[in-house]
């Protein structure tokens, strides 16, 4: 599928979404009935997009060109760096690049989190960290405190790691109580994401691992830490929107360093992606 063809395809959509829901894009931007179909669903109605990409939608675009579906893509990115080696001078940047693009948020280790609070503070972006990260190991009573402190610290959004050994092992009820106390710890005021690291889990596994995380209350559910041994793939992707319906968000992470695999994603079933190239992709 060309480029032209996915735009108008996925407006198509967004614009079948809107009229379903009762909301109606004008020429002028306002609200009309019937919908005029114009295809410039991102540029006429944000607000609605915005709800639609909250409550699911995995296909936006817009009929101005390519440049809308890397400004909507943006909006859908946690710009991460998580890995050891990355110094201030590198969150420095990954917050400049964040307001420069519109991202949906930066994703960064725990101690950065203040950091970025403060840098981010007059934007919309969103500051996320990860807890019990990256093997998901530590004590759920860990976990919990570990998330009080990021979001006392300014963390909006908490990705955290599910108890994989746990899930191997079919202590169920474990899984769940680890990710509740995460979910608990949030209080509704930060968003809390499940990493089930679905790499080292047979499709039953990540079933399961995904109705836990529904159980607990979680808002959303991630496929991989980028630190284990994949990452994000359509298949999985799909077979965790469907195992989670619209309730929940879908976050691709790991591996993800161009727009077209970036798509695939979304067209999958993504509502979030987990990405460092983030520049990149939105580019093109």
């Amino acid at each position: 599928m060309d480029r032209e063809e996915l735009i108008e395809r996925v407006t198509r959509e967004v614009v079948r979404k809107l009229q379903a829901s009762g909301t109606n894009v004008s020429e002028s931007g306002g609200a009309c009935d019937p919908c005029v179909a114009c295809g410039l669903c991102v540029e006429k109605c944000p607000e609605e997009i915005e709800r639609l990409i909250a409550s699911g939608a995995a296909r936006i675009s817009s009929a101005a060109g390519v440049a809308g579906v890397g400004s909507v893509l943006a909006g859908m990115i946690d710009h991460t760096a998580l890995k050891p080696q990355t110094s201030r001078e590198d969150i420095v940047t990954l917050c400049d690049e964040a307001r420069r693009y519109s991202f949906a948020s930066v994703c960064v280790n725990p101690c950065y989190v203040s950091l970025c609070a403060q840098m981010l503070r007059l934007t919309s972006v969103k500051v996320c960290t990860v807890v019990g990260f990256p093997l998901g190991a530590n004590r759920s009573d860990v976990k919990a405190v570990e998330t009080e402190r990021a979001i006392a610290d300014g963390a909006q959004e908490i990705d955290m790691v599910a108890n994989v050994g746990a899930l191997k092992s079919r202590d169920h009820e474990l899984v769940k109580n680890d990710i509740a106390a995460v979910v608990e710890a949030c209080r509704g005021i930060a968003v809390s994401k499940v990493i089930i690291e679905a790499a080292l889990l047979t499709d039953e596994e990540k079933v399961v691992a995904c109705e836990l995380a529904k159980q607990a209350g979680a808002d959303f559910v991630k496929t991989s830490t980028g630190f284990g041994p994949g990452g994000a793939t359509a298949h999985d992707v799909r077979l965790m929107r469907a195992t989670v319906g619209e309730e929940m968000g879908v976050k691709a992470a790991g591996g993800i360093r161009d727009l077209e695999t970036a798509r695939e994603m979304v067209e999958a079933g993504a509502t979030r992606i987990g990405a460092s190239a983030s520049v990149k992709i939105v580019g093109g």
